[in-house]
């Protein structure tokens, strides 16, 4: 692309370096923000900066919070004893819009993938053993993509944990195997957790 402006390049640069936006829709943002009354354009831009600036982790389940405590670990009408283990903020997101789960979660911050160099000590997996230590939890279901990097983390996570007298289950294999959380349509997903099945059933029928 040529440009008549380093001002419109240099914005156009910064928007597609944003995941999944090329070149060409980054240029179709960046004239809608010119055509914007200046006012607007600033609204935007201090919302992004002050995001940025004082966005927070919850210190007890890892998702994007606003305070010390995210607004689903700190709402009492929570389930608290019933834990959804997921690999990242918008696989909550994700399950948050199906309206179907009623308890709270724990985000990993990803998969264990040796391939990609990710191995258990850089996920939050030592936080999850320690909350099984200090929280009434009586379920754990874990909602991690179907595919060989989530089952090995659920194996991971599942020897870890085996000292704990709770119930561990999976969601249902709505989700077809190589499927993504964040993809899946909201039944789909829904009725996933509505029926998911005991961990080591699914381990010995699903691989």
């Amino acid at each position: 692309m040529i440009f008549s402006s380093s001002l419109l390049e240099n914005a156009v640069n910064e928007f597609a370096r944003l995941p999944g936006i090329g070149k060409k829709t980054a240029l179709r943002l960046v004239l809608h923000l010119i055509k914007q009354d200046k006012s607007d354009v600033t609204r935007f831009s201090e919302a992004i900066s002050l995001m940025r600036e004082e966005i927070k982790f919850c210190s007890r389940c890892h998702n994007i919070s606003d305070a010390e405590l995210c607004n689903i670990c700190s709402n009492a009408s929570r389930k608290q004893e019933m834990l959804c283990v997921v690999e990242n903020i918008r696989d909550v997101i994700a399950i948050e819009s199906t309206q179907q789960f009623n308890g709270i979660y724990h985000v990993l911050g990803g998969i264990i993938s040796p391939l990609d160099g990710i191995g258990p000590d850089q996920l939050n997996i030592d936080s999850l053993v320690k909350r099984m230590e200090t929280e009434n939890v009586t379920e754990i279901i874990y909602a991690l993509n179907a595919n060989i990097q989530g089952d090995t983390t659920i194996y991971y996570i599942g020897k870890k944990l085996k000292a704990y007298p709770i119930k561990i289950t999976t969601i249902a294999r709505g989700i077809s195997f190589g499927g993504e959380l964040e993809y899946a349509d909201e039944m789909t997903l829904a009725k996933s957790i509505s029926n998911r099945i005991p961990v080591e059933n699914y381990i010995n029928t699903g691989n």
